[in-house]
């Protein structure tokens, strides 16, 4: 299974605090309508970790559903518990997701032989495609490329790795031990494009929420050697790059969206709060300048 392209990491629409279905599977069309290579329901992004089972069951299948094939559908499926883990990967398969993305176990800092036998786990119960996300910035453990050269040997389901440390070395050496086949994802929007140049296939991004035309052009625009188009979307995405992270994601992201109209409102579910009141005018003439708003 070939993964290229912008794939974006969905946020997640609330209304009085439950999932807005009719704002979410809007969104989704319109992601498509935008170009968007491919989804990401129930991630960091999407706040799936305030989720229960069955919420995170019906965000992958009404993303599947409205998807209808178009595009391809990863879903978060990840935790720090293996036998969670498989619970969650056995829903994301029958609401009819493509892939699942597994984050590496949280907290527990497992040693690699205990990374190899918690996929080796997963994939025994559940068998599909499986994008392995690497994110010590959260999870307190990095996946080195070594190690997950061991997961994909042991787990032919590991077929790529989202790679969100923002190192260029470690990403040049995923491709080194894992071959030019082998599908590396950015997880980390300010270093997609030069991770494109060193073997990578595409991005899982935050930016794309509210910039897909862009993320998927500057993609689309480096596969076709058009290195000087892709330079330039990159460089009109690094300022609201910046200001996607001047708190926790996805607080700006979400924020964003509902300042677009795409989402009726910026509610979260805490621990996560609303933007800080000082910061909207900052978030505001970004993307002003940018001219999302």
């Amino acid at each position: 299974m070939e993964l290229r392209g912008a794939f974006t990491a969905l946020s997640t629409p609330f209304r009085n605090g439950e999932i807005d279905e009719e704002s979410y599977r809007n969104f989704i069309e319109w992601q498509i309508e935008q170009g968007i290579d491919g989804l990401v329901p129930c991630g960091t992004t999407g706040e799936a970790a305030t989720m229960t089972h069955e919420e995170q069951g019906r965000i992958i299948r009404i993303c599947v559903e409205q998807a209808k094939g178009r595009v391809p559908v990863i879903a978060g499926a990840g935790s720090n518990s293996t036998k969670e883990a498989i619970v969650l990967t056995k829903l994301a398969k029958e609401a009819g997701a493509d892939g699942a993305l597994q984050i590496t176990p949280y907290y527990n800092k497992p040693t690699p032989g205990g990374l190899v036998e918690h996929f080796k786990a997963i994939a025994a119960e559940v068998s599909m495609p499986f994008v392995i996300y690497n994110v010590p910035g959260r999870t307190g453990l990095n996946l080195l490329p070594e190690h997950l050269k061991m997961i994909v040997d042991a787990v032919p389901e590991a077929i790529a790795i989202k790679e969100a440390t923002g190192n260029l070395n470690q990403g040049a050496r995923v491709i080194e031990l894992c071959g030019k086949d082998f599908n590396l994802l950015s997880g980390d929007d300010f270093t997609a494009l030069p991770l494109l140049a060193v073997g990578g296939r595409g991005v899982i991004s935050v930016i794309s929420n509210i910039m897909p035309a862009e993320m998927s052009g500057m993609c689309k625009a480096f596969f076709e050697k058009d290195h000087d188009k892709a330079l330039d979307l990159s460089l009109k995405m690094a300022p609201v790059n910046r200001a996607m992270f001047m708190e926790t994601n996805p607080i700006p992201v979400k924020t964003s969206l509902n300042m677009m109209g795409l989402f009726p409102e910026a509610s979260f579910r805490l621990p996560i709060v609303p933007l800080q009141e000082e910061n909207k005018p900052k978030l505001e003439a970004v993307l002003k300048e940018a001219g999302i708003l």
